[in-house]
């Protein structure tokens, strides 16, 4: 049995954090690419997602993080990537897209670049 697909978010200043946990995959990527698009306070937000909790992640869970990182850019932020776990980190590996965003190893990595992004 998949595991339910929880989200939060809190704000810092730029910065929104999301933390995703569960399984990311064809039954709740809608879900996810509307509530990263929502959650931030502003548009031009850092964005960081925690993923330290996301266990599983299939292709269009991978299309609805690609989206969320065009849909910062396009505002003037950035999407960052922290504490991916082994299924997600391969996925990202094998389509080559870990080379395309910004990977963390952790939230406080993820988190001091996008504040440095922010004051510099």
């Amino acid at each position: 049995m998949a595991a339910e697909l929880t989200l939060a978010h809190q704000h810092l200043p730029g910065v929104t954090v999301i933390s995703v946990t569960g399984e990311l995959d064809i039954t709740n990527h809608a879900k996810v690419a509307d509530y990263l698009c929502r959650s931030r306070q502003r548009p031009a937000d850092q964005v960081v997602l925690d993923l330290a909790g996301l266990a599983f992640m299939d292709s269009s869970g991978l299309r609805a993080l690609l989206s969320c990182h065009q849909d910062c850019l396009g505002q003037g932020g950035e999407l960052r990537l922290a504490a991916l776990q082994a299924v997600p980190a391969r996925l990202m590996e094998i389509t080559g897209v870990h080379a395309h965003l910004s990977v963390h190893h952790t939230v406080d990595q993820a988190l001091s670049a996008a504040l440095t992004k922010i004051s510099g």
